[in-house]
């Protein structure tokens, strides 16, 4: 296997632990406390995806100010986000409790899309790095997909609605494969360093203003102060040791 089939069946490894992670919440019974401390660990990881992965990436653009501006546009582009998921709910006839989980699972989703680009851009470098990126983010993309999942269960959203958002999990991170295998690697380096930016903007704002927002919705736990840490850390390990 080679080329752009490559690309996907790499991409399709993180998705999928999206998708187990998501599983798992349709298997168990998520007490709130417990959904608050995954929310919190998701929050973490997510965090550490921004500030250890995508800007120190982003910094290495000539001149540096430009993903810096982008990664402003990105929060910019999170009250954009924010706005369609209303306008949906309103189509749709949802209510205003399902407002964070959706944007949880956007958020999740846009990260899938980030860990897309890079696995497709690192794959045309070498097909060994996009190999490493993709194992790289299974075990974070895990507790992600789980909380998301939970979220949209605590919020009565219909099992089958759920299964099948969890199964489009693999969309963005197709999608971002596609355009760091065919667009961005012919494209200059600041405007891919500025796409990965205005990620992490949009990642930022979604883990304050929702996962941490829904985090303390109902039930709490003393330790989530502890899950967040843990987060980050686990992905500063794969950081260190994997990627």
């Amino acid at each position: 296997m080679e080329g752009f089939a490559l690309v996907l069946a790499l991409a399709a490894l993180p998705a999928a632990g999206n998708f187990v992670g998501g599983l798992a919440a349709e298997v168990f019974d998520v007490p709130e406390r417990v959904l608050s401390l995954a929310l919190h660990l998701a929050a973490g990881i997510v965090l550490a995806v921004v500030g250890l992965e995508l800007i120190p990436e982003a910094l290495e653009a000539d001149p540096p100010w430009v993903p810096i501006a982008a990664f402003v546009a990105g929060g910019a582009a999170f009250i954009g986000l924010e706005r369609t998921i209303g306008y949906v709910q309103a189509r749709m006839g949802a209510t205003e409790e399902s407002k964070g989980p959706f944007a949880i699972f956007s958020g999740v989703s846009i990260d899938l899309f980030s860990d897309g680009v890079m696995i497709g851009t690192g794959t045309v470098i070498n097909p060994a790095l996009g190999l490493l990126l993709a194992l790289g983010q299974v075990p974070a993309d895990v507790p992600e997909g789980f909380a998301a999942v939970a979220s949209l269960r605590r919020a009565n959203i219909p099992r089958r609605v759920r299964v099948v958002m969890a199964l489009s999990f693999a969309i963005p991170i197709a999608l971002g494969a596609t355009l760091g295998y065919f667009a961005l690697r012919e494209a200059p380096e600041v405007l891919t360093l500025s796409v990965l930016a205005v990620t992490g903007g949009v990642l930022t704002s979604v883990v304050v203003e929702e996962m941490l927002s829904e985090a303390h919705a109902g039930e709490t736990s003393r330790l989530g102060p502890i899950a967040l840490t843990v987060g980050f850390a686990i992905f500063a390990l794969i950081t260190v040791y994997v990627g």
